[in-house]
C-alpha cells in the first residue's frame, strides 16, 4: 500500500503552528484540511488524553457556534499521535486566514470555566476521560505561540497537487 500524504511529512522537523494539510474538492467545492499542530512530534511531550479530549469537546463546541466559520466547519478532532488536532472547512482559506479563529478557540479553551460541555454519560462514550485543568494549560501554550511566532509551512517541503486535486508535501 502506498503511505498517505499526512504520513509523508518529515515530523521531526515539524514545529507548532497551522498548517494546509490537504486540499480536496467535491464538485466545484473545496475541503480544506488543517494540521493544527500543539507539540513538536517525537521531541515534546504529547498532551495527554484526558487533556486533548477536553480540548476536543470545548474547541469543537466553540467552533460550531462561532458566527463566523460555523457553516464552514466540517470537522474538529484529535491527531491519534496528540501533538495536535486536525480542522477541515468548507472552502480553501489559507492556515493564515484560519489564526484569528485558532487563538480565539484556544483563548476559549484556556479560560473556560465549569463542566466540559458533553462530559456526561448520555453524550460522551468516555465521559470521565478529561482533565479541564491540563486542557487549559495546553491551550495558553498554544495561543502564546500563535501569537508569538506560528508556522505556516512545513518544514523543506514541496507542495503537490494530484490529479485529484488532492494537496499534500512531499520533502
Amino acid at each position: 500500500m502506498d503511505l498517505i500524504p499526512s504520513f509523508q511529512v518529515d515530523h521531526t522537523k515539524i514545529k507548532p503552528g497551522i498548517y494546509e494539510s490537504r486540499l480536496d474538492t467535491l464538485g466545484e467545492e473545496f475541503a480544506t484540511t488543517f494540521d493544527i499542530r500543539m507539540k513538536k512530534p517525537n521531541i515534546e511531550p504529547a498532551i495527554h488524553p484526558n487533556a486533548m479530549h477536553s480540548i476536543e469537546h470545548i474547541v469543537a463546541t466553540f467552533l460550531r457556534n462561532d458566527d463566523e466559520w460555523k457553516e464552514r466547519v466540517i470537522y474538529w478532532g484529535p491527531m491519534g499521535c496528540l501533538t495536535g488536532c486536525y480542522l477541515i472547512l468548507k472552502g480553501h482559506p489559507s492556515p493564515k486566514d484560519i489564526l484569528p479563529l485558532m487563538i480565539r478557540a484556544f483563548e476559549y479553551c484556556s479560560e473556560y470555566e465549569g463542566v466540559v460541555p458533553g462530559a456526561n454519560p448520555k453524550n460522551c462514550g468516555n465521559y470521565i476521560l478529561h482533565d479541564l485543568a491540563m486542557a487549559k494549560y495546553e491551550s495558553r501554550l498554544f495561543v502564546n505561540i500563535l501569537k508569538d511566532n506560528p508556522c505556516f509551512e512545513y518544514p523543506e517541503s514541496e507542495r503537490i497537487i494530484t490529479e485529484a486535486g488532492m494537496v499534500f508535501y512531499d520533502s
